[in-house]
């Protein structure tokens, strides 16, 4: 006799009938579902955070008086302070920036555009397309949109205006590479330059900054951050006795993207009840039926002595090998969709209303891992209730029957 003789009636009993078809495709195309989701949805979120922290950081410390533009009153920033700031916790990087709004103008038509000077490239390093990384003064990276609409290639020249209160400046800049982030929104207005060009453009000294880039390592800690970089700032007067220094985090400078980003959040909730719905209901449809047509077979196990308790476990087992049947699969064409989509960019996104230029996708193993618990513990439970019709078959009416 076996250990588990439940196990072994249940393997000899399960095979391929309509209604188990039905309640395998169900589960596979449930948890498939539900994977696609969940992975394009962080995937959206990480690919959005990480282009607006690219061009914004991920906490920003600039003047007090600062306003909606992008010609910041200076800051004071010495060695010190930034020394300070790149000791706290979480925070991976503080470099200082400049930053003035200017127009970029050829032959044939102008742009207007915000250069920023910089020491941090590593995100515009990432999504370089053509050239180098600016390296000397007066050199520039300029977006492919921006690149495009001018008609400017590597290694042009190209005047940029920046208007001044009694007159316009001019500075005559070269190309020395192009990137493409897929963020229209800030493709079209960032031009990055070395902060040599800017400290020369704005004659200000080795301490004179529009602000400081924080980037911290794991955007769940940005609040932390944020208090630490706070509370080292907020005390600091200038000679007026007037607090000098203002911090923004990410979601506080784009509340607009992240409140879209969190209605995202409900509509993966409402797709993965749904998709668990059609699941359990699929099994719930399969398990009477397969009980249905082995009426004969549950009322002879009763005649040779089998309790109610002990049929109900064979059911029970056959149900969970589809489960794992149907989550087997699953899983293997969500992560194959979804690996599809990551290295081939198969489905491309309007940049301009999606901030991306195409589905971007991640694989958060913890969520899987979960989606794959919560739908075979939920089909379990809902399996439990067909499960007691057992209990109404009596072995005396299914002989008479038969």
């Amino acid at each position: 006799m076996p250990k588990w003789p439940e196990i072994a009636i249940a393997s000899r009993l399960y095979f391929s009938r309509p209604a188990v078809r039905v309640a395998l495709a169900g589960i596979i195309v449930g948890i498939t579902v539900m994977i696609l989701t969940v992975c394009i949805v962080v995937g959206f979120k990480q690919t959005v955070t990480n282009k607006l922290a690219g061009f914004d950081a991920h906490i920003q410390v600039v003047s007090f008086e600062t306003n909606d533009s992008y010609d910041l009153s200076p800051i004071e920033v010495s060695d010190s302070l930034l020394v300070q700031l790149r000791s706290f916790p979480h925070v991976t990087a503080a470099s200082p920036f400049i930053t003035k709004p200017g127009m970029l103008k050829t032959d044939s038509a102008f742009h207007g555009i915000v250069l920023k000077g910089t020491e941090y490239w590593s995100f515009f390093e990432d999504n370089r397309v053509e050239g180098v990384i600016p390296s000397e003064p007066q050199q520039v990276l300029l977006s492919r949109l921006v690149a495009n609409r001018l008609q400017l290639h590597v290694g042009d020249p190209v005047p940029c205006y920046f208007i001044e209160e009694k007159d316009v400046r001019a500075r005559k800049l070269t190309i020395s590479g192009i990137y493409d982030s897929g963020f229209e929104q800030y493709d079209e207005l960032f031009v990055l330059t070395p902060l040599e060009t800017m400290r020369s453009l704005q004659k200000w000294d080795s301490t004179t900054y529009s602000g400081i880039d924080i980037l911290v390592d794991d955007v769940r800690n940005i609040e932390s951050a944020y208090d630490d970089i706070y509370f080292a700032t907020v005390n600091h007067i200038d000679e007026n006795g007037y607090n000098c220094y203002f911090v923004q985090n990410l979601y506080e400078k784009n509340p607009k993207i992240f409140l879209w980003l969190d209605l995202l959040d409900m509509n993966v909730v409402l797709i993965i009840i749904l998709m668990l719905i059609v699941a359990g209901m699929n099994m719930v449809t399969g398990l009477i039926i397969l009980i249905l047509e082995s009426v004969q077979l549950i009322g002879t196990l009763k005649a040779l002595g089998a309790n109610n308790r002990f049929i109900r476990r064979i059911f029970l087992t056959q149900a969970s090998m589809l489960i794992v049947k149907g989550l087997l699969w699953g899983n293997i064409l969500g992560l194959t969709l979804a690996a599809i989509q990551y290295f081939g960019h198969v489905i491309p996104l309007e940049s301009a209303t999606y901030y991306v230029n195409t589905v971007p996708v991640a694989f958060p193993w913890m969520w899987i891992v979960l989606l794959n618990a919560v739908t075979m513990a939920l089909c379990m439970l809902v399996l439990l209730l067909p499960s007691m019709i057992i209990s109404n078959i009596h072995p005396a009416k299914v002989m008479h029957f038969e």
